[in-house]
């Protein structure tokens, strides 16, 4: 029975409560559009930094980043971009990004330029900021190798950082991250009037290691779509988890790789809040030093061991990644290794997902593994054959698939690691990478410690600028034909 003056919705005085409004338009733009980002070199806010100024604080920044990136041609303006996207369970949200635009009296540099959308690498750093020249590598050395040669760069931050309302990272969500590089193209493409960036209508897609796996899910998305809107002429994913099922079994089945402790936790957190069911509480997946603060979000410092000292099985070579101070509970290893062994997958490289795990971290990784489609644009994989953080088998098992599941497009391996032959195009960069292996071994005068400073800086330091510069050797030849 109703109380006088309501109606059955509960509103008072017989009026129904109006509906909700709709939420905003994905990829619309937030503000008043994009602004200028300044950046300091010696001093000095520049707004634009013309070859000589951009020069200057790459050199300063590192020393010798020119000899890989080569030298700027380009005057590069930044600017900021906040649009509207969406995160992991599909709520409304927001997100900004960085758009990094050449200009100037050389034919590489003036008329309608490509567009590069870039997908950065893993940061647990809620500030990061692909605007920030000064002080993010990353985003310098894309700057430098991308937009001072003459291509507009789109740089997404994703959801959660970089001043983005949303609480958490919804990190390798698929569905979600590619949604989010859709999102802040849009927004991109809807200010690059005002700020004077004229678009070719070629669109090139790429990013690392995270950022990898971005790119090719952001790929795979847009061929779904199947409209005109986007379409890309070329993509590179490099040095990514293509392959995630495969690689989180093979964490879980005894090789542990560098960095798990911190990308793993991300993961779970973002499938947590994606509605992936992880767990009911924190402290089934972590051990008590850590459950807690993983959850509420606090945990400044993680153990390098991801499993107990004595839990099994450990392939020879991983043993730093088992001890007594751990992050995960072997109960729940060992639920994850009996899933593994009633429910294989990558049985068939042809058809890696042909499988059915029920523990919901593995149905987690195969929602979001991407051997699911065949690239219709020209690919590059790149990557190095001795990553200990992001093993070279995602690259592998990726191609194998596309390759047996008729990709439209050509597609492209290099494998930073290997001894180039004469006629590889791709020569000079393996060679420089290889060099550049060998000059921080000299700084360490051989032996154990050579070893482990190449382990330490393989991936991002090492692997990073080299597989950039040879996806734009890639992206050139593309746009030449």
């Amino acid at each position: 029975m109703r109380g006088r003056g309501t109606t059955p919705g509960g509103s008072p005085g017989g009026v129904s409560a109006p509906p909700p409004p709709p939420p905003p338009a994905r990829g619309s733009v937030v503000g008043g559009g994009a602004s200028v980002v300044t950046v300091p070199v010696g001093g000095v806010n520049f707004s634009r930094l013309d070859p000589l100024a951009f020069k200057v604080l790459l050199e300063s920044a590192q020393p010798g980043t020119t000899a890989i990136t080569g030298e700027p041609q380009c005057t590069v303006a930044t600017y900021s971009v906040k649009y509207n996207t969406v995160g992991g369970a599909g709520e409304a949200t927001d997100a900004s990004a960085a758009i990094i635009v050449p200009s100037g009296a050389g034919p590489s540099c003036s008329g309608s330029r490509p567009v590069l959308l870039y997908a950065h690498g893993t940061n647990t750093d809620k500030t990061y900021d692909m605007t920030r020249l000064a002080d993010n590598t990353e985003a310098r050395l894309v700057a430098a190798m991308y937009a001072a040669q003459g291509f507009i760069v789109v740089a997404p931050n994703y959801a959660g950082y970089a001043g983005s309302s949303l609480g958490y990272f919804p990190y390798l969500d698929a569905a979600q991250q590619s949604a989010d590089m859709i999102d802040a193209l849009r927004a991109a493409r809807a200010s690059f009037a005002a700020i004077g960036a004229a678009d070719s209508g070629k669109l090139l897609v790429t990013g690392y290691s995270q950022g990898g796996h971005v790119a090719l899910a952001t790929l795979r998305a847009m061929q779904a779509l199947g409209t005109a809107e986007f379409k890309p002429a070329a993509a590179a994913g490099l040095s990514g988890p293509y392959a995630l099922i495969q690689f989180g079994d093979s964490v879980f089945g005894g090789t542990p790789r560098q960095g798990v402790t911190a990308f793993l936790p991300l993961l779970i957190a973002g499938g947590q809040h994606a509605g992936a069911g992880i767990y009911g509480a924190a402290s089934e997946v972590y051990e008590a030093p850590y459950a807690a603060g993983i959850e509420a979000g606090t945990i400044k410092s993680l153990p390098v061991a991801l499993f107990a000292r004595d839990s099994l099985p450990q392939a020879a070579g991983f043993g730093q990644y088992f001890g007594d101070d751990h992050l995960i509970k072997s109960s729940y290893r060992a639920a994850y290794l009996a899933d593994l062994a009633a429910h294989p997958c990558d049985l068939n490289p042809a058809a890696p997902l042909d499988c059915a795990p029920q523990h919901a971290l593995r149905r987690l990784f195969r929602k979001n593994d991407l051997r699911t489609f065949a690239p219709a644009a020209p690919l590059m994989l790149c990557g190095g054959n001795a990553d200990p953080t992001v093993p070279y088998q995602n690259t592998a098992s990726a191609l194998a698939y596309f390759r047996a599941n008729g990709a439209a497009g050509a597609l492209t391996e290099v494998d930073l690691d290997t001894i180039p032959g004469p006629a590889d195009p791709y020569r000079a960069r393996k060679l420089d990478f290889l060099a550049a292996k060998a000059a921080l071994r000299a700084t360490q005068n051989g032996g154990g410690a050579a070893d482990a400073a190449v382990e330490a800086n393989y991936h991002a330091g090492l692997v990073a600028p080299f597989c950039l510069a040879a996806a734009r050797d890639f992206f050139q030849a593309v746009l030449a034909r």
